[in-house]
């Protein structure tokens, strides 16, 4: 990955993608597409179960207004990960992610994070609370599933600069998004957002990441 440009294109034509690499499993993330990534426990199973999950990132892209047509992966980068990556969430920032983000990529991330909330809260309203359980008895059921998710966002917000007290309305939940939209859908210069933060592009793809992860959990569970 040389510029920005390359980070920011997508269309049929083979995509990038990066692996970071735990000490026992690995996560493949798309770098076009924030938020699509999958773990599996070699490389080639977490590209595997990336492709597989593609139809469901389409709902998403498509909710987004954008064309999502991927062609073959090819691996740009890996990264180091950690006992994080092993417990399920990607935790490594990619050199990728310290290129700057142009006000066109900007723009699309943040209408993708929007996507994700907009996928994430359908699937919540037509879901039971009571979910079913996991192979191991464990697992959120719904409500504590969205609080989980709320609570999650206030602390990654902080990591670009956006800080909101606890609230319980909707008004303080889209008071707490519309800001990190906002910062999301502004151009960067690859640089962390805030001293100690996250860079915007990496701060995209984690945010998008946790919702979808959620919305694809709930849709499964209710099952």
């Amino acid at each position: 990955m040389s510029s920005a440009s390359s980070v920011s294109s997508a269309s049929s034509a083979p995509f990038p993608v990066y692996l970071e690499l735990g000490p026992k499993k690995v996560f493949a993330c798309s770098v076009e597409w924030p938020g699509w990534c999958r773990i599996g426990r070699s490389e080639e199973q977490a590209i595997g179960t990336l492709l597989d999950y593609a139809p469901r990132y389409r709902v998403v892209a498509e909710r987004a207004g954008l064309d999502f047509a991927p062609g073959e992966p090819v691996v740009v980068e890996r990264v180091k990960g950690d006992s994080t990556t092993d417990f399920g969430a990607p935790n490594g920032v990619a050199g990728l992610d310290l290129l700057p983000v142009g006000a066109e990529e900007a723009v699309r991330a943040a209408a993708l994070v929007r996507a994700a909330w907009e996928v994430f809260a359908e699937v919540a309203a037509a879901s039971p609370e009571e979910l079913r359980k996991g192979p191991r008895g464990g697992g959120r059921d719904r409500d504590k599933m969205v609080r989980h998710v709320v609570e999650a966002e206030r602390a990654y917000a902080r990591k670009i600069g956006v800080r909101h007290k606890p609230f319980t309305d909707e008004a303080g939940l889209t008071a707490l998004r519309e800001d990190i939209a906002r910062v999301l859908g502004r151009p960067s210069d690859g640089r962390p957002v805030v001293e100690g933060g996250w860079p915007a592009r990496y701060a995209a793809r984690r945010i998008a990441w946790h919702v979808i992860d959620h919305v694809w959990e709930m849709e499964d569970r209710r099952e």
